[in-house]
């Protein structure tokens, strides 16, 4: 057995430009990378999806779903992420009905809304619940995974070839469907392929099959693409890999660099609870794969997996889905699964940047298809796109409160995103955004800062301020725990455009050199074609951030600043001077 070693995943795009001739518009919907981030082209436009959610069974009658169309319009939303299950469309093996798709459809076109329509088959959650009754009652035809006393689980094994083929069929035959009915249209933007798949409550699967495979060689094919990618390969990978053979300087010699990783899963990877992840990755990988590509083959749209993330109290694989596209994962599923565009992570946790920022590694484009809404998932949502160049943002089920109180300040900031999105999308390609994140429960989330051009802006959460000599100052002092702020900034010639709530925004030079002034300062909005409609001039007060100003010269900045005073974002332009 020989081992490699290297630093970071190489994904690229797959999924582009599909399907017959003629204009970049009659093309399906695709993934493009354009400067530094990957964006979705919608007939030849970039889309940003301001996105939602449905609940699991929202999407399926169309009675009950009736109602929400309209909510979430109002709440700003243009792409609905709803459920398509297996049990649904094929109740019977070969007969095939897909009413649900067609009323989605005709409902979301009736509303000028997009669809990602999300392929509840083979498991949801890791479980398997959504398929066919026909499906469900013939375990030997369709096996489950086993725990290592040979208890069946409610979850179908991997290694089951004929569980995977005819989920392909069928899911093969939806795509056929939506071709045939979409394709000028282009409703259906996106699909998601399962749901949080993994083994539950043991780090690998113990059936029969299962075993055999675990006990024999690593697939070729693995190991090929580890050796083809030795340059680049995650540290998770590589920690896998040198706990084996030890120490990493050991393994990194120039006769093992250029040598294919040969061996069994345990010499391979260890005789630990990764060795088993990984091994459970591949073989979700390699079976979701096939179904993509098999859907791939009839209509090619941008295609995703979401995963449930590993949680703070989890100790092992099993506590959290074994093998599915975790962030640790995700070489193996680069790997296993070329045919599946992007590897996306569901987030619910506090630490939102620092979590999307493992999903982002390695080129992997960026969507988060199951968040928060409120405040929280406004910040979540304004750091996605504007930080991370994120082709949209979806709480999850979000149908269920769009319209409450504490859903007030999210719906008013897809509003205002979706004014601007082509500015945005542009201000992407190009390198010109970026983006804060603001939490008042967090003392090292309550100052961010932005660096585009040669300006550094200050972003600071609004805080009660206080005082230095008696003089007031909107900067510093006390900040709510509760609170949570954001700040988009998009570079415009000599200043910028902001799309804020609950922050205070400064500016310095980056170079450290003088001081950066504010030539001019308005407030405005755009209107539904995405002009800019000016309002107020600020001045006097509201730029003045603080009157001790030693002190903000010590600090070197001028004093003055951009004032988001509240939880409602609005947008500010800014034009500066350098003195």
């Amino acid at each position: 057995m020989v081992l490699l070693l290297c630093g970071c995943t190489g994904c690229g795009v797959r999924g582009t430009k599909c399907g017959g001739s003629g204009s970049e518009e009659c093309q399906p919907p695709h993934l493009e990378k354009r400067g530094n981030v990957t964006q979705l082209i919608v007939k030849g436009r970039p889309f940003l999806a301001l996105a939602c959610e449905l609940g699991n069974s929202t999407s399926s009658s169309r009675e009950y779903m009736a109602p929400h169309w309209d909510r979430l319009k109002a709440a700003g939303v243009n792409t609905v992420l709803a459920v398509v299950s297996w049990e649904q469309t094929e109740p019977e093996e070969g007969r095939f009905d897909f009413t649900v798709v067609d009323n989605l459809l005709a409902d979301a076109r009736a509303h000028d809304m997009k669809l990602a329509l999300l392929w509840f088959g083979s498991w949801k959650n890791g479980i398997t619940s959504y398929t066919p009754k026909w499906v469900k009652r013939d375990t030997k035809r369709f096996p489950l995974a086993q725990t290592p006393d040979g208890k069946p689980l409610p979850i179908l094994s991997t290694l089951g070839e004929a569980s995977c083929q005819a989920d392909a069929k069928a899911y093969a035959a939806l795509m056929r469907h939506l071709k045939e009915r979409d394709a000028r249209e282009q409703t259906v933007v996106m699909m998601q392929v399962e749901n949080e798949v993994g083994l539950h409550g043991h780090p690998r699967d113990y059936c029969p099959l299962a075993e055999a495979a675990f006990k024999g060689q690593v697939p070729k094919e693995l190991t090929a693409w580890l050796s083809a990618h030795r340059d680049s390969l995650l540290p998770e990978t590589l920690d896998a890999m040198c706990d084996v053979r030890g120490a990493r300087d050991e393994v990194r010699g120039t006769e093992v660099r250029g040598t294919e990783v040969r061996g069994t899963w345990e010499e391979v990877f260890g005789k630990t609870d990764r060795a088993a992840e990984i091994f459970m990755s591949w073989h979700y990988a390699t079976y979701m794969d096939r179904i993509v590509a098999a859907g791939k083959k009839e209509y090619d749209l941008p295609t995703f997996v979401n995963a449930w993330i590993v949680q703070p109290e989890d100790t092992r694989p099993g506590n959290y889905p074994s093998g599915g596209p975790q962030a640790q994962n995700h070489d193996i599923w680069r790997a296993g699964a070329p045919h599946i565009d992007i590897l996306s992570p569901d987030i619910y946790l506090d630490d939102f940047p620092s979590i999307l920022s493992l999903y982002a590694r390695g080129g992997n484009p960026v969507f988060v298809p199951e968040s928060r809404s409120g405040q929280n998932g406004a910040a979540n949502a304004a750091y996605a796109i504007g930080a991370m160049g994120a082709i949209g943002y979806s709480p999850f089920g979000f149908e269920r409160n769009c319209d409450a109180d504490e859903n007030a300040t999210f719906a008013q900031f897809y509003h205002l995103a979706g004014k601007a999105s082509a500015i945005i999308l542009k201000a992407q390609a190009e390198g010109r955004i970026g983006a804060a994140w603001l939490k008042g429960s967090s003392p090292e989330k309550v100052k961010d800062e932005i660096r585009l051009g040669d300006v550094r802006i200050g972003c600071e959460l609004v805080s009660s301020g206080m005082r230095n000599g008696g003089a007031p100052q909107l900067t510093g002092g006390t900040y709510d725990p509760a609170a949570m702020g954001y700040v988009i900034a998009i570079k415009e010639g000599d200043g910028f455009l902001f799309l804020g709530s609950n922050a205070r925004v400064t500016f310095l030079p980056a170079d450290g050199q003088g001081y950066v002034g504010l030539a001019k300062v308005t407030e405005g909005d755009f209107d539904d074609r995405g002009r800019w409609k000016e309002g107020r001039w600020l001045n006097g007060d509201e730029i003045q951030l603080r009157y001790d100003l030693l002190y903000a010269v010590d600090e070197g900045y001028s004093g003055q600043g951009v004032n988001f005073g509240c939880a409602d974002p609005s947008f500010v332009k800014v034009e500066l001077f350098r003195y």
